[in-house]
């Protein structure tokens, strides 16, 4: 797959000070590492250098910084179609608000920023000659992306289309849905949005309608009923070219940020509730990492073991819970899932969607399908080839959990309840491998195995396919019988794995 020029987006500064401070880092913070992790329930930090985002591309993938002094003077200077384009750049968007210039600084406007985005983008296409870029962005940087897609390219360069300058799309707990608050019922937000309270209001519904609506599908009064700023329609951008970060973390934000986590809910990353950081048609990972700090989605191996395989990975693989018959013989007893995907020779998990989290999947609820509580598909993830050995197959292990609950008037019941006791749970061995002229994929649930799991080597032949067309490949796995006694005869884990194209 050929490379593409990244473009980091960074995220809300907050007041001139914040401003101030965010322009003085060359790359706005997307060089900044970790050196802690928090695991286990003791909530311990444990050692682990994580590098930063931007020097584990250069490592892993070859990219190069291109700074010299100045990234827009260099490229100014540069003849066309000379520039490398597995390049990374920044979009240094508030250098023109920040006061420590000399000059009058400008008051800072999403739009303006997402306008200078695709100047940015042009000029990268002309000097590096790639067709398009790979976004990645923290938070509002997300929003500003989402204004360059869904508003200025439709206002400004009338013809064209978003993915002749996107090819992908990546956001770290950026609030799609914007940032409501679980407290002082609606007041901080009405404060928030009629005062522009250090720019703040760009996360209330009147702007974000506003910049992610083209000039001419505009109301006048605001958004209309029933608008919602988590929709990307599909033909204006592909869902499939999004993968949106969750944190679930909002403690380790809280910790350094005071008030914030308390203000937003148990169920965010301490500033991003989990519902309004998942656009419902996109890839989706959800990592238990706050907002930013030390323990942040940004500075964090899960996140960019997640990008690097969005942006990278040649292989798409999906897997979803299908034909459950849940039981319905008592009104009282709610049914959810829990899911962690593992890809191995990495030191965390992929994936994690927990209720220890605050975000296990509801199951048998059709009404909030497509949601963050009921994700379709289950999980997503991405593989790379050429990070497996030659002789080994490409594995990733899906744990699944199905348990029960008894809920009467809005409130758990625990007469009979077991904590951390679930009704199913087993783990998804997935091996997935080149045979002949395209890849097969071997599966066992771990419950099945005869060995350790280190030990298993998959034997015999691989999974019928069930897709004809060549450059995916489905396959249906049922669950284990002693699950499908009471879950449904049927009951099974639909894989599937497709070549990735190349943009």
């Amino acid at each position: 797959m050929s490379k593409l020029p990244v473009v980091y987006v960074r995220g809300y500064a907050g007041t001139t000070s914040g401003i101030d401070a965010q322009v003085e880092d060359p790359f706005y913070g997307f060089n900044l590492g970790s050196t802690h992790v928090r695991v286990g329930g003791s909530g311990e930090p444990l050692f682990h250098q994580f590098e930063s985002p931007l020097l584990r591309l250069i490592l892993d993938e070859d990219y190069h910084l291109l700074v010299q002094g100045s990234q827009a003077d260099y490229l100014s200077r540069q003849p066309d179609g000379r520039v490398p384009p597995d390049s990374i750049w920044i979009h240094r968007y508030y250098d023109v608000s920040a006061s420590t210039w000399g000059e009058k600084p400008q008051a800072f406007r999403l739009e303006r920023a997402a306008e200078d985005l695709l100047e940015l983008i042009e000029l990268l296409q002309r000097k590096t000659g790639a067709p398009r870029v790979h976004l990645v962005a923290h938070s509002m940087g997300g929003l500003i992306c989402r204004s360059l897609i869904q508003k200025i390219i439709p206002d400004q360069r009338p013809g064209r289309h978003a993915t002749d300058y996107v090819a992908r799309l990546f956001t770290y707990g950026t609030p799609h849905g914007g940032i409501q608050f679980d407290v002082g019922f609606g007041l901080f937000e009405r404060l928030r949005d009629t005062f522009g309270i250090a720019g703040a209001e760009v996360f209330g519904p009147r702007r974000m309608y506003e910049y992610l609506t083209p000039a001419r599908d505009t109301a006048p009064k605001g958004p209309p009923k029933g608008w919602s700023p988590l929709d990307v329609p599909d033909h204006v951008f592909p869902n499939e070219r999004i993968f949106c970060l969750v944190g679930t973390n909002p403690d380790d934000y809280g910790a350094a940020f005071g008030l914030s986590s308390k203000a937003v809910g148990a169920k965010s990353d301490g500033l991003v509730q989990i519902e309004n950081a998942y656009l419902p048609g996109a890839r989706h990972g959800f990592v238990h990492r706050s907002h930013s700090g030390r323990y942040g989605l940004v500075n964090s191996e899960e996140g960019y073991q997640n990008l690097r395989r969005f942006l990278f990975g040649d292989l798409a693989v999906q897997a979803d819970l299908l034909h459950l018959k849940l039981p319905h013989d008592d009104p009282e007893v709610v049914w959810q899932a829990e899911t962690r995907l593992s890809v191995r020779g990495l030191p965390i998990a992929m994936h994690e969607q927990l209720a220890a989290h605050h975000c296990p999947i509801q199951l048998g609820q059709p009404e909030v399908a497509g949601t963050a509580d009921r994700p379709v598909p289950l999980v997503t993830t991405y593989l790379s080839s050429r990070a497996s050995r030659p002789t080994e197959t490409m594995r990733y292990i899906l744990q699944v959990r199905i348990l029960s609950l008894r809920q009467r008037r809005g409130a758990f019941q625990f007469f009979d309840h077991l904590e951390q006791a679930a009704d199913f749970d087993d783990v998804l061995v997935v091996d997935v491998g080149h045979l002949d002229h395209g890849f097969s994929a071997w599966v066992v649930w771990s419950s099945e195995l005869p060995v350790p799991l280190r030990d298993y080597v998959p034997q015999g032949p691989p999974l019928t396919d069930e897709d004809p067309e060549l450059g995916s490949w489905v396959a249906t796995v049922p669950l284990p019988e002693r699950a499908r006694r009471f879950l449904g005869d049927h009951a099974a884990v639909r894989l599937s794995v497709s070549d990735r194209t190349v943009f």
